[in-house]
């Protein structure tokens, strides 16, 4: 493993810390996208399918359950917590996230490294986590004003996918048959998904004031 791909995971490990932090210690769940989170939850229960078959190392199989618990623990929460859910956005989380389901399924059936069970899901997991912010986003841009947890929680998570695109141009020039490239143009859809965010995160972070998105 590569000092990228590392600081990678603990942008995400952290993002998801941050989230936690938010729903569990506020009990609120406002400006957090359910669609975004279930689309999530969908990622990893498809891209790990080897959890139990395929053992890589011991950090990569606790990493896997880490991300597959937490990211199921927070739709539960937002979805079944009494005081949690009453904070939730409905009104401003209606993008229809069962399009991005659709097109990145079909996508995966028709571009894949492989027309196996388990490629055709890891594949249709990296569509799908590419664009599964997209809720979210429209979600804080409808809201105008992001308090400070969730900017922070879109933050590191738009910060794990640019540390696995320097993983990726790392490994590319290190590893003689590196061949990822649906991950890799994937990535970078994810990440230039995030651009508009992280330009206004750093005029917010710059003039020390909050975060604001244009509606």
């Amino acid at each position: 493993m590569n000092i990228f791909r590392f600081a990678g995971d603990m942008m995400h490990l952290t993002s998801i810390l941050v989230l936690l932090l938010k729903i569990y210690a506020t009990k609120s769940c406002s400006g957090i996208s359910l669609k975004t989170q279930e689309l999530y939850a969908l990622v990893f229960l498809a891209r790990y399918l080897d959890l139990f078959t395929d053992f890589i190392s011991v950090y990569n199989t606790i990493m896997k359950l880490v991300f597959i618990v937490s990211s199921t623990a927070i739709v539960w929460c937002m979805k079944r917590d009494r005081v949690v859910r009453r904070s939730y956005d409905k009104q401003l989380d209606t993008f229809r996230h069962y399009f991005l389901l659709a097109a990145s399924f079909a996508l995966a059936l028709l571009v894949n490294e492989k027309f196996t069970f388990q490629e055709i899901f890891w594949a249709f997991s990296i569509y799908l986590e590419a664009v599964a912010i997209l809720p979210q986003l429209v979600l804080l841009q409808r809201s105008g004003n992001v308090d400070n947890l969730t900017g922070q929680y879109v933050f590191f998570l738009g910060a794990y996918r640019a540390f696995y695109i320097l993983n990726w141009i790392y490994r590319y020039f290190t590893e003689t048959h590196f061949s990822r490239w649906i991950a890799c143009i994937s990535g970078l859809v994810q990440t230039a998904l995030y651009a508009d965010f992280f330009y206004y995160y750093y005029i917010s972070w710059k003039n020390n004031t909050k975060l604001k998105l244009p509606a």
